[in-house]
């Protein structure tokens, strides 16, 4: 084989190997990444449902005894603007109703004359008046969003359920509510050192900020080494709470007239009167209270009786049915519209706590009348009011179990759903 043709044939075998070499290369290699250019979208920021990216907002308190018209003229709102947006807003809100601390925010042009667009007055956490104050004045309400979570709570009783719930780091306004849901079952004037709790409830937010409670979703309350469960279920579009069994923890009556105060003297057949000095019968139960408590009629009934007496001092009665009466003494007065005739529903505010007739302070003296008879109004037994139906007898048992699982769940536990409520 002549020198020429080795050349070629070490040439053509080169040639062959770069080929492989660059084929293999790339097959291997790594595919260039395509990227897609997309627009910039623009996430205008919005509030009290305006988009404020092209204002400039001031944000500040009312002050004490500063009204609307003070605010908007210090930012040379004309006058007759000013008056014209108060017409405008009455079908919607009273100017007069603004109060000193509430928060309010003026909008204002970008530009360097800097006139008043919006006036937004938040008239509670949740709601807002916006006052546009462009070309056409207009003025309407609106609301923010507010998001639910759930929360829990449990605690020992060693004074008060206040002061329990506040120990724990709680909303003492867990106090009311557990009040009015327990209301027909336990007498709260009456919890005992030792009682204990649990309750799963929802907070509501705006803005990340903690702005109320919304509905206990289930508790549980012992009481005198008795369970007490309370859960809400939703029938028929309205919400209510039931015990375990599915009966309803509303009953006929109220078991006091009253909130959260003590009981200062019991029925009794002989008691020692604090001011005549002389034992005779006290057919009654005194809850003493500040001067102005509101009282409440325990159940549904008919005002039969208003009258003022030496003892008594004003004194209201109200007959229930054709069985049971029940009688409210030592009142201040009595709340607006009550009169003899009058129809009452169980909760409605009667009258206010007061020191009238022979009392040594301001106290209720409540007295319950069966067929005429004075019984002891701490001993009444109240018959409930409708159960669960039940057609949804078996979806509230489902909603019980799983709420009794987390009432009844230890700390050392692993964490459980909340089931959802319908």
């Amino acid at each position: 084989m002549n020198k020429r043709l080795k050349e070629v044939i070490i040439l053509i075998v080169a040639g062959l190997a770069i080929i492989i070499s660059v084929h293999f290369w790339q097959r291997n290699k790594e595919p260039e990444l395509q990227y897609e250019e997309f627009p910039i979208v623009y996430e205008p920021t919005i509030k009290y449902g305006i988009v404020i990216d092209s204002f400039e907002v001031v944000k500040d308190q009312i002050k004490r005894n500063e009204f609307l018209s003070d605010i908007l003229l210090s930012y040379n709102v004309d006058y007759s603007k000013i008056d014209l947006a108060v017409k405008m807003a009455r079908p919607v809100f009273d100017v007069r109703r603004i109060r000193a601390g509430h928060h309010y925010s003026v909008f204002l042009s970008s530009d360097s004359i800097q006139t008043v667009q919006y006036f937004i007055y938040e008239n509670s956490p949740t709601s807002y008046i916006v006052f546009d104050l462009r070309d056409t004045v207009h003025v309407h309400a609106g609301e923010k969003e507010v998001q639910t979570r759930i929360s829990e709570i449990e605690g020992k009783i060693t004074s008060s359920l206040w002061n329990s719930l506040i120990e724990n780091n709680g909303d003492p306004n867990l106090a009311n509510e557990l009040s009015e849901i327990y209301a027909w079952t336990i007498d709260f004037f009456g919890i005992q050192k030792g009682d204990y709790y649990k309750v799963i409830y929802e907070e509501l937010y705006v803005d990340n900020k903690k702005v109320g409670l919304g509905n206990v979703q289930a508790s549980l309350f012992n009481h005198m080494k008795n369970d007490h469960y309370a859960f809400y279920f939703i029938q028929d579009s309205i919400g209510d709470y039931f015990d375990e069994n599915g009966g309803s923890l509303r009953r006929a009556f109220l078991k006091a007239p009253l909130k959260f105060k003590r009981i200062s003297s019991r029925f009794s057949n002989s008691r020692l009167h604090p001011i005549l000095k002389i034992r005779r019968a006290h057919h009654g139960v005194d809850y003493a209270a500040p001067n102005g408590t509101p009282v409440q009629s325990i159940g549904d009934g008919v005002v039969v009786e208003m009258k003022r007496t030496r003892e008594g001092g004003n004194q209201l009665k109200i007959k229930h049915n054709g069985t049971y009466t029940t009688a409210y003494l030592h009142l201040s007065g009595y709340a607006k519209g009550i009169k003899v005739g009058k129809k009452v529903r169980q909760g409605e505010l009667v009258a206010y706590v007061g020191r009238t007739g022979l009392a040594s302070g301001p106290h209720l003296d409540f007295r319950f009348y069966r067929n005429g008879n004075a019984i002891d109004p701490l001993k009444v037994e109240s018959p409930p009011v409708n159960p669960v139906d039940p057609l949804n007898l078996e979806s509230f048992k489902q909603l019980v179990n799983s709420y009794k699982e987390l009432l009844l769940k230890n700390h050392d536990q692993p964490e459980l759903e909340y089931p959802n409520v319908k």
